[in-house]
């Protein structure tokens, strides 16, 4: 791999772990690549800044007024310039602020400033109680949906004396990470979907029974939105059809929310929009059965009989398939892909649900596997086609996931599309 030219920009922030900053920095430097530190007020509390100036020969970053070139606006210049961001140490502070996009330092200011077809690698370092607690988890979470790259602390005796995980990756974990992202990069790749318009459908559906009670399922929305966002930094133009969702809608200016709650909704919608679609992603968990009568008012429990029980009985009706009626509506120059989530007979229902629908691929995954459930952050999925063929893919984030169903229907999809043109 040709590291010439590759320019690297590492974020350190307050925690006792910044001393082997210094040693990455060292590891980045003997392998050629254009390091440039950037260190928060406390990081640069831990270890000083003279440290990375020697280990990079370039300026080191602390304060968002530090400007040493009158021409260029400092914090614009090294995120859009780098090739990969890496924040090593990521306190919990630091990662929930770029959760949050908040900027109120150089490093947060970097961070926000990264164009989003640039790398990110996040190595966090704290106490486990720290990494454990559900606010970290969450922020955690909403940045791997952004496509960061969350390098998993190791576990062992912290600083603190405690015993858990917390401690930062080894420093050559890291730096193969580094490695690897920097040998995946490809700019051209990243906008290989400019000009397609894409609709993705995402969570779940609730359907009602009561103005208080629904009857719904686990999905989260994560892997549609991993998709809505994979596809719009990849150039698309995309419009996410939402159900309910666990975590944030993604903000991006390429992505168009509509909100549909209920599967009626949602097809109705999914008719409507799609007619405009070149692309349409079914990712949404949608109730195979909704109510038949929805009460207007909030049931009241019910007088229990001599046996000190009570029942009540609510009678289902089928929903409407919406994979199934775009894909019997789809022109020959759209592509329709499903999903399949099966507790058992993954690859036979996956086969047959692809003859039912008319779909040109369908994504299928067992929920009952581990890493590849409901409301996780990883998948492990296999791709089926009409014609047969089979990809099966190890568990990986949602957001390569992602990537690879792109990558996988990509060439389908143009020449769906050449074809159009030439008719």
């Amino acid at each position: 791999m040709a590291l010439d030219g590759k320019k690297i920009l590492l974020g350190v922030s307050g925690s006792i772990a910044a001393y082997r900053a210094a040693d990455l920095c060292s590891q980045l430097s003997k392998l050629g690549l254009d390091t440039t530190a950037v260190l928060t007020a406390a990081a640069a509390r831990f270890i000083g800044t003279p440290t990375f100036q020697a280990l990079t020969r370039n300026p080191v970053y602390s304060d968002v007024f530090d400007e040493p070139e009158s021409k260029r606006i400092a914090h614009i210049d090294l995120a859009q310039s780098a090739s990969l961001v890496i924040v090593a140490p990521a306190s919990a502070n630091i990662i929930a602020k770029y959760a949050a996009g908040i900027a109120d330092d150089m490093l947060t200011t970097c961070l926000l400033a990264t164009p989003p077809t640039t790398p990110v690698l996040i190595a966090p370092a704290m106490n486990t109680v720290m990494w454990e607690h559900p606010a970290t988890q969450a922020n955690l979470a909403t940045l791997r949906l952004r496509g960061v790259t969350i390098l998993t602390p190791a576990s062992g005796v912290l600083a603190c004396g405690d015993t858990g995980t917390g401690k930062l990756a080894p420093v050559e974990s890291i730096l193969d990470a580094i490695l690897a992202q920097l040998d995946r990069v490809t700019p051209i790749k990243h906008q290989d979907f400019t000009g397609i318009r894409v609709l993705v459908t995402a969570g779940a559906t609730r359907e009602p029974i009561d103005p208080v009670r629904f009857i719904t399922n686990r999905s989260s929305g994560k892997m549609g939105i991993a998709l809505a966002l994979a596809a719009a930094e990849r150039g698309a133009c995309v419009t996410l059809l939402s159900g309910h969702i666990t975590v944030a809608s993604p903000l991006n200016p390429k992505i168009t929310v509509v909100n549909a709650q209920t599967a009626e909704l949602m097809h109705r919608a999914a008719l409507q929009l799609f007619p405009e679609a070149d692309l349409f992603i079914g990712a949404a968990a949608v109730a195979d059965f909704t109510p038949v009568d929805v009460n207007d008012q909030k049931i009241k429990k019910l007088s229990t009989d001599s046996s000190g029980s009570s029942s009540l009985t609510v009678h289902l009706r089928q929903t409407a398939d919406i994979a199934a009626a775009v894909g019997h509506a789809k022109r020959t120059d759209q592509v329709v892909i499903g999903f399949a989530a099966e507790s058992e007979n993954l690859l036979a229902n996956a086969a047959r649900k692809i003859e039912t629908k008319n779909l040109d691929m369908i994504v299928a995954n067992d929920i009952t596997a581990d890493g590849a459930g409901f409301d996780v952050d990883t998948n492990a999925v296999t791709l089926l086609w009409p014609d047969g063929r089979t990809l099966p893919l190890p568990q990986l984030s949602k957001r390569e996931v992602a990537e690879r169903i792109l990558d996988s229907l990509y060439p389908l999809l143009t020449s769906r599309l050449q074809a159009s043109v030439g008719a």
